[in-house]
Parts: C-alpha cells; structure tokens; sequence
C-alpha cells in the first residue's frame, strides 16, 4: 500500500474501534501531514532514518507547543502500531523518540462557593424567564423550558462529574432518577455509571416534566422523530458539545466566574471536592472511568484554602 492508503486503512481501523470523530480526524490530519513531508522529502515513510525523523520532529516543535507535539507523537505511533500489525511498515521508527517532558500543571478548580454561585444564577436565569436568555425569546414557555434545561445541566455535570461529550450522549434510556443513575460512555467506549444527588434528580425531573416536551414539540421536518437525547436544543434536536458548551459558558459569565473557567473544569471541580470530602482515591477514579490510577491523582493537590486551615489548627504559632 501507498502512504495515503494506508492512511485510510489506519481512519477505518479507529472506525472499527469506536474511536471518537475527534480523535479520528486529529490523528489523519497529524498522519497525512507527516506522509506529505515524507514525499516532499524523498524520505520512505515505511523505514525512516533517524536523521529524517530528528528534521521532523525539529519541525513540529517550531512554534507549537510541547502539549501538542506530543500529541501528534502519540497519532504518529498508533499509525505505525497498525501500520507494522498489518505488514504495511516494519515497526515503529517513532517509538524511539522521546516525548517532551510536559510540564505538572494543576487542574483548575471552581471552590464550593463558586459552584453554588453558578447553580444560583441557574436558578435566577429559570426566574428571569425570557427575559433572561442571551437572545431574543418572545414564548414565555420556550423561555422556561431552556432555562430549566440549563440548570439540568449544570446540577447533572457537577454531580456526576461528566464530560461535554458526555452529558451531549446522554439518553433517557440511560437515565434512572429513581436510583440517581446515569449510564454513560466514556474515553474507550467504557461504560460507568455516573451517580446524581439529590439537587440533580430534582432539576432534571422538573426538566423532563416541564421543559423537554416544550422542545420535543418543536422538532420539524423530516427527523422530527421521538428523539432519546435526554437535553435538546430550542428546535426539538439532540444538544450537541458545541451547543452545551455556548450554554455553559454565558452561566458562568453571568455567575461572575474567572476567565478560563470551562465546562471541563465542573469535572475537575467534582473530583476534588470528592476528595477533599474524604472519598477513597479509587472510588473517585470509578466515578470519572480514569483507567489509570495515575491519572485521578492529579486530583490530589491540597487547595490553599485547606493548607491555611490545617496550619491554623496545627501550628502551636499560628494564631500568637
């Protein structure tokens, strides 16, 4: 096979493995991107010397970051990892390249306080009414079912420490408010299941009741079918990461939040609390479907609120 076909070849083979669409077209881009300098270099892409690998890699480092050549250096080796599978390439020439060291960067946390501050703004934004959403919305009914909607969504990502991709796959199906459950699928296709407090039950069992059939009702066309997302957009369809994202994002803005705040950052908010509340460090990596133990313990830095506490409590000085 030539380069490109393999390329294909390889795209078909995350297909297969439920790869998600993101990962699918980032590690093509970082492939096709090689296999082009490759041929524009005269270099064999199947067995490249080191010196063509050494150019390469120099390449990539210029002005991007270590963060991203290290992700392309992880697309470049699950290519070659199919690629010597399949008997198109001998082995991995970028096995023996050496990721650049990342540097230990600590996730940005919301405290308690801050989250409480974005579920009353959720709340505030449901009082508004039309009055309250970012556009125009003339059905008072519209209104209320996008902000019920909304606090759904923020009480379900901070309770159950969810993913936007996540929460956007969530289906009714899934979902147990009986037991506080939410099946889910992460990184991997790995099935976990997400648990909900009561707070959350509530919020979605007054948005199923009151808001998803407002925009059930508004789907049109020819997919106005019964759709089983468990939170639609304003036209009756799946909420999608974009759509989720761009509601998240004017709730925390309205709540007064630091710039750089995301939606991930409820994940990384979730998981600290937990275990500041004194969860088992295993019990936290089930909850977020980390397969490594390695990755929840980023998790276990102390907040600088706690350290002053314990110092205060501790330290015979600390209060003279």
């Amino acid at each position: 096979m030539t380069g490109p076909e393999s390329l294909r070849a390889f795209v078909q083979s995350l297909e297969a493995r439920d790869a998600s669409g993101e990962t699918r077209r980032s590690y093509e881009r970082t492939v096709a991107a090689w296999l082009a300098w490759a041929e524009a270099h005269d270099a064999d892409w199947r067995a490249p010397s080191r010196a063509t690998l050494r150019a390469y890699l120099a390449e990539m480092a210029t002005g991007h970051a270590r963060s991203s050549v290290a992700q392309r250096l992880a697309a470049l080796r699950s290519f070659y990892r199919y690629a010597a599978r399949s008997g198109l390439a001998p082995g991995d020439p970028w096995g023996a390249v050496a990721t650049p060291r990342l540097p230990r960067r600590l996730p940005r946390v919301l405290e308690v306080e801050q989250v409480e501050r974005l579920i009353a703004v959720a709340d505030e934004d449901l009082a508004a009414g039309a009055e309250g959403q970012a556009v125009a919305v003339r059905d008072p009914d519209l209104a209320r079912a996008l902000a019920l909607r909304d606090r759904a969504i923020v009480e379900t990502a901070y309770a159950a420490g969810l993913r936007i991709s996540e929460l956007a796959a969530a289906d009714l199906g899934s979902l147990d408010l009986r037991r506080g459950e939410l099946r889910v699928l992460g990184k991997g296709r790995k099935e976990r299941v997400g648990l909900l407090g009561r707070p959350a039950r509530e919020a979605l069992r007054a948005y199923l009741d009151a808001g998803r059939p407002v925009l059930a009702a508004r789907a049109r066309g020819a997919e106005a079918g019964p759709d089983v997302a468990v939170f639609l957009n304003h036209l009756g369809r799946p909420l999608g990461p974009r759509g989720l994202r761009y509601r998240l994002d004017r709730l925390f803005r309205l709540a007064g939040l630091p710039d750089g705040v995301s939606p991930h950052t409820l994940r990384h908010s979730f998981a600290t609390h937990l275990l500041e509340g004194g969860a088992d460090l295993r019990v936290v990596q089930e909850l977020l479907g980390h397969e490594s133990l390695a990755t929840t313990q980023v998790y276990t830095h102390v907040s600088p609120s706690r350290l002053r506490d314990a110092y205060r409590q501790a330290h015979p000085r600390a209060r003279a």
